[in-house]
C-alpha cells in the first residue's frame, strides 16, 4: 500500500471499485461539483440548489466526504455558529474527472451548460483546471467563469 493511502474495507481492491463506494451515489459528486464549479460552501446553499436534496441525505453525504477527506468543514469567520465547507487537495484532485463528466453530458445530453464554459472545457482542459487549482489556492470559491483566458 503508497503511502498516504487509507485502507477501507471494500467489496474487491480494484480502484474503479473504490471510487465507486466514494461516489457510487449521484449526490457527492454534485456536493463536490457544487464547491468546485459554483462557489457554494454552506449547507443552505447546497439545500438551494437545482436538484433538491433533501436535509437527511446532505447531511449524511456531507458527513461522508468529509470521512473520506475530500472536503473539510471550518466554522465561518464572521459567524463562528455557522460552518463553510471547502474542498480539500483530495477533493481538488476530482477536477479532471469532473470536467470530463460535464463535457460528456453536454456532448450528449440536453443541458443547461454554458457552451463558452463547455468549449472552455473541451479546448484547454488543462488550463481549465489549472484556473480551479489557482481560484481555490487563492481562497475565490465563487462560481466559475468561462471566459477564455481565466476562469477566475
Amino acid at each position: 500500500m503508497a503511502v498516504g493511502k487509507k485502507s477501507a474495507r471494500r467489496r474487491s481492491r480494484c480502484p474503479l471499485n473504490a471510487t465507486l463506494e466514494a461516489f457510487g451515489d449521484g449526490w457527492s459528486l454534485l456536493i463536490v461539483r457544487d464547491l468546485m464549479f459554483k462557489g457554494r460552501t454552506m449547507f443552505k446553499d447546497f439545500l438551494d440548489g437545482e436538484e433538491r436534496i433533501a436535509t437527511n441525505i446532505l447531511a449524511d453525504r456531507l458527513k461522508k466526504l468529509e470521512a473520506l477527506g475530500i472536503i473539510a468543514r471550518e466554522r465561518d469567520a464572521s459567524d463562528a455558529r455557522r460552518v463553510r465547507y471547502r474542498l480539500t487537495e483530495k477533493g481538488l484532485d476530482l477536477a479532471p474527472v469532473l470536467v470530463e463528466m460535464i463535457v460528456w453530458g453536454a456532448r450528449y445530453e440536453d443541458t443547461d451548460a454554458p457552451p463558452r464554459t463547455i468549449r472552455c472545457m473541451t479546448e484547454d482542459r488543462d488550463r481549465f483546471i489549472a484556473e480551479i487549482r489557482k481560484r481555490w489556492a487563492a481562497g475565490e470559491r465563487g462560481a466559475v467563469r468561462s471566459s477564455p483566458k481565466s476562469t477566475s
